[in-house]
């Protein structure tokens, strides 16, 4: 078994609580931590942390302690004689915790290909321009073979960058903004306390995109619950057409007990929509888009995982999907929800599995029979996503 035993890797460097799914194995850099803005009634992150810039140097030390452990991972392949083969090396170091967060996550972005890194936290747009400049800079220089630099950003952020700061970033190395766009719909954004505005989001996504950055667009279907759904992926259509990101993003809501939007729930000022209702309002939003971009289901919480593809050449494929399933009878809707929620589905072939067919619908009425309420027991199957 390999031990560590070189300065190399004991290094340390610090590590944020979330990243996009997109940017699962890039190299994880904190250039800020925790949220600014830190109100959103649906995010569960950062909640009683305060926001911090870290001081520029701490970041370039992070940079280099990963630099230091990549190196460290590197001779160890040559001394065990693994040679030139440090991604059979970096895979086996993944699966050992002993050697620690810093070692193990360096080792998976290794044993990906290393071609990619994430700046952490939530906006680290909101930096200095000439300090992210700096950052991601030193990031290029130390690992040259970055294929891609990314980071989080907020509409409002961007906005109020100027079109010479966005290209100085694009020209430093940054290639991709990941923006919360959640909804163009004005009341529900002022109802979720997001802090921004339609016409924050329609400006800031355009700037980045005229300034050459790749954007991409999160929104989170349900968001608009019971009284706003309809306005809520209309107005986000038209908002998505107006920028045209080159990614479009689906993020269904989960409403759970470490969400602020928990008690609007408990009191009744926000209903929350059923699972079907949240597919047809996906329906509406994608009928709705105007757009060249690549709409994307890549998120477990999205039930429909399959309605994506290139707009607008798959606009038509994707809202098949979506009727397929709407028109499917009942209880075939329900064995899709739960065996997609138990992990035993994908797609909606997947209901062509006799046997696991006859396994999910075995344990509904199951459910059934003890009484409880199927649509809670996925409810709290969703809880164990967030």
């Amino acid at each position: 078994m390999f031990t560590p035993g070189i300065d190399k890797l004991t290094r340390q460097f610090e590590l944020g609580p979330i990243r996009p799914p997109s940017e699962a194995y890039s190299l994880l850099i904190r250039a800020t931590r925790n949220c600014p803005w830190n109100r959103c009634l649906f995010c569960p992150v950062y909640k009683g942390s305060k926001f911090e810039l870290r001081p520029l140097t701490e970041i370039i030390e992070d940079i280099e302690a990963a630099r230091a452990i990549s190196e460290g991972i590197t001779e160890a392949a040559w001394r065990m004689g693994y040679g030139d083969r440090v991604r059979d090396l970096a895979g086996t170091l993944y699966n050992q915790p002993q050697h620690g967060q810093c070692v193990r996550h360096v080792a998976l972005w290794l044993w990906t290909g290393g071609k990619s890194a994430f700046l952490q936290d939530s906006n680290s747009l909101i930096m200095r321009t000439p300090d992210l400049v700096q950052v991601i800079g030193s990031l290029r220089k130390t690992f040259p073979g970055l294929d891609r630099v990314t980071t989080y950003g907020r509409s409002h952020t961007a906005r109020r960058k100027s079109s010479t700061e966005l290209e100085e970033l694009r020209d430093a190395g940054l290639d991709r903004i990941h923006i919360g766009l959640e909804t163009g719909y004005d009341p529900l954004l002022a109802y979720m306390e997001k802090g921004c505005t339609a016409k924050d989001h329609s400006e800031g996504g355009r700037k980045i995109r005229e300034a050459g950055i790749s954007l991409c667009e999160y929104v989170m279907p349900g968001l608009g619950g019971g009284r706003m759904s309809s306005e809520h992926a209309r107005a986000t259509a038209r908002v998505l057409n107006e920028i045209d990101p080159e990614y479009i993003r689906l993020r269904s809501l989960h409403v759970s007990p470490v969400m602020s939007l928990w008690t609007s729930l408990q009191e009744g000022d926000f209903e929350l929509q059923t699972e079907d209702e949240v597919v047809r309002e996906i329906g509406v939003l994608i009928e709705n888009l105007e757009v060249t971009s690549k709409l994307k289901s890549d998120h477990t919480l999205n039930l429909l995982m399959e309605v994506q593809g290139k707009m607008p050449d798959d606009k038509e494929k994707c809202l098949a999907i979506i009727e397929r399933y709407l028109s499917m009878p009942d209880e075939d809707r329900l064995n899709f929800k739960v065996g997609r929620r138990a992990g035993y589905y994908t797609h909606l072939a997947d209901l062509g599995d006799s046997d696991r067919y006859e396994r999910i619908q075995q344990t509904i009425e199951r459910l059934r029979g003890l009484d409880d309420n199927v649509e809670e027991a996925l409810l709290r199957l969703k809880n164990s996503f967030i």
